[in-house]
């Protein structure tokens, strides 16, 4: 087993930036927003019990000093607090796997998402996508990784596709996106917490977290927040691990968003002025407490999310000592366009590596 997380409220847009919108066709597959009744076996409480050994914490590096509530370090503080899963209606099927909604609990909220299984008995390795940016006004349950979820489900991988909280028919917060997308690592964390507990054919000692663009940023987050958690960590196209250029690219230029960019100064200062502050939300800060190995893709030409963070968090993890490698696309954008498979398959080479 592996150690654990949970934190505050969040939402990602903020920091977040990179849009999926256009990663992929209309999600035709997504289908409605999951009902939080639909539910079928959830764990018992031993299952959920103190005594889980997902909560040992003994591995893990000693903890930095929270800058601020709202903070990485305040992550690494929190216990395991994700369970309950619990899986609704069919809303896919092919000849080897099906998917259904799903539920499940992230400390005091209900997440819904989107759960891969398999056709066989399993048990299977377990994956976590972590999707990219979707104006949650327009989200449906499992949009945004859509073509990874079904490809990584026909491989003999368990998938659950997080919604993050204030998507479809997760619980709301009151911060919204203002926790500076700590909340979204929180849920993606909890998820991991949630799977470990369940009763279905998931094998615990081989899971991985996968993100796409904003979730890439996730990615990182719990892996610096959490050693220990899972075996690997895979990002697509990611944002910075620095905040303060996602900040900088989506939020302070953005006229649409400009009473935001001034409650989040107003809040907690600007880089220059508390750069404390955008240090402890930037996951390139902690790279040393990373124990997992990572894989990184990305396109020479995305307009999105350059691919020069990802080159700078590549060195800034070599530094650190993070087993990390970074797979470049020559010639494609943000969703790597006809090498999309190839980018798939690396990825299943990768986790068969270090899923064992």
């Amino acid at each position: 087993m592996k150690p654990a997380l949970t934190v505050l409220t969040t939402l990602a847009v903020l920091l977040a930036g990179c849009t999926d919108a256009d990663d992929e066709p209309s999600d035709a597959a997504a289908g409605p927003p999951v009902s939080p009744s639909a539910s079928s076996a959830s764990p018992s409480p031993a299952d959920e019990s103190p005594n889980d050994p997902s909560t040992d914490t003994s591995t893990e590096p000693a903890l930095p000093e929270p800058p601020h509530r709202v903070s990485l370090p305040t992550l690494m503080r929190q216990g395991p607090d994700g369970g309950r899963l619990r899986v609704g209606a069919e809303v896919y099927r092919t000849a080897t796997q099906r998917q259904h909604e799903a539920t499940y609990r992230s400390g005091d909220l209900t997440i819904s998402g989107r759960i891969a299984i398999p056709d066989g008995p399993g048990p299977f390795p377990t994956l976590v996508l972590a999707h990219g940016y979707i104006d949650p006004d327009v989200y449906v349950n499992g949009q945004g990784m859509t073509r990874e979820r079904e490809w990584l489900a026909d491989h003999g991988y368990v998938v659950l596709h997080v919604d993050y909280r204030n998507h479809a028919a997760s619980d709301d917060t009151r911060i919204g996106e203002l926790d500076m997308r700590m909340g979204y690592t929180e849920d993606v964390v909890n998820a991991v917490h949630a799977l470990r507990r369940w009763d279905g054919p998931v094998d615990d000692e081989r899971m991985a977290i996968v993100g796409r663009s904003m979730g890439g940023g996730v990615v990182y987050n719990a892996l610096v927040a959490h050693p220990g958690l899972v075996d690997a960590g895979v990002s697509f196209a990611p944002v910075s691990s620095d905040a303060v250029d996602n900040f900088d690219r989506w939020i302070r230029p953005d006229p649409t968003r400009a009473g935001m960019a001034d409650e989040i100064l107003s809040r907690y200062g600007t880089p220059r002025g508390n750069p404390a502050f955008w240090d402890g939300i930037s996951a390139r800060t902690y790279f040393d407490r990373i124990t997992e190995p990572v894989l990184i893709h990305h396109g020479t030409l995305d307009d999105s999310c350059p691919i020069r963070w990802s080159h700078e968090t590549t060195r800034l993890m070599r530094r650190a000592g993070v087993n990390v490698t970074l797979e470049v696309y020559e010639g494609e954008g943000h969703a790597f366009g006809p090498q999309f498979f190839a980018s798939m398959e690396r990825t299943h080479r990768f986790l068969r590596r270090h899923l064992r």
